[in-house]
């Protein structure tokens, strides 16, 4: 997949991997449209502790889905982080799928992928379809906890340190089935009443309030562009809203 060339440095295999995962995905399974994010947050450049931090943002929309968000950032020769939500329009009764890679040339310190609720718990189908794909779970040697603001994701939800490239292959073969489910989802989904669009909204809007206490992406993000900046960013390209 070719990202922004002003990434400079090959990314992460794993990060890489997941990221024409995503987008493969999507251009199999959605009819996409661009989606344009503000001029200046696309791609933006800053230093971070004397090093370089890079972020490329790729956006589209379809159908179903008011934004497809994939962000590559990179911090100095050796850090790599992939982020990736795909949020549904308030108009459909989705969880919203999130994806998150933090790798190293030693170690992927953080694998996480969830479909998290927006509107009561995770449903029966969705417990069930994922369920075969979760269990591959036992193949990691290293699940990890969730933080303390991770009470939205749901118990489907895959989070994992990852040791070697065997678990790093794991983790894509999981991913892929994740997508794969919740795109045949989607293309099924209809349009619901304006009392649960309305429910769905609240859903929307808790999630990104929770994924905004995320102190360690708002520490970073204000470290290298400043505190208004970071705000803007988590507000406008991270976390954003539903138009009402």
């Amino acid at each position: 997949m070719a990202m922004e060339a002003k990434t400079i440095k090959p990314l992460h295999p794993l990060v890489s991997s997941l990221a024409d995962l995503l987008v493969s995905t999507w251009g199999a399974y959605l009819q996409l449209e661009p989606y344009h994010l503000p001029a200046d947050l696309g791609f933006v450049e800053g230093q971070l502790e004397g090093d370089r931090l890079t972020i490329a943002n790729r956006c589209y929309q379809s159908r179903v889905f008011r934004k497809l968000h994939l962000e590559l950032a990179t911090v100095g020769s050796d850090l790599d982080i992939l982020h990736c939500v795909m949020y549904p329009r308030p108009q459909y009764e989705l969880p919203i799928l999130g994806t998150d890679i933090v790798a190293n040339s030693h170690v992927v310190s953080a694998a996480i992928i969830d479909l998290t609720p927006v509107r009561g718990p995770l449903g029966e189908p969705y417990l069930s379809g994922l369920k075969p794909a979760y269990q591959r779970r036992n193949g990691f040697s290293e699940l990890r906890n969730l933080p303390p603001w991770g009470t939205i994701f749901s118990p489907r939800c895959l989070f994992t340190r990852l040791v070697n490239q065997s678990e790093a292959d794991l983790f894509i073969e999981i991913s892929q089935a994740y997508l794969r489910f919740y795109c045949e989802q989607a293309n099924q989904a209809e349009p619901v009443s304006a009392e649960i669009e309305a429910e769905i909204r609240s859903g929307h809007r808790h999630y990104s309030e929770q994924q905004q206490k995320n102190d360690k992406t708002r520490r970073i993000l204000v470290k290298a562009f400043g505190e208004d900046w970071a705000e803007r960013y988590m507000g406008t390209v991270l976390f954003d809203l539903p138009d009402e």
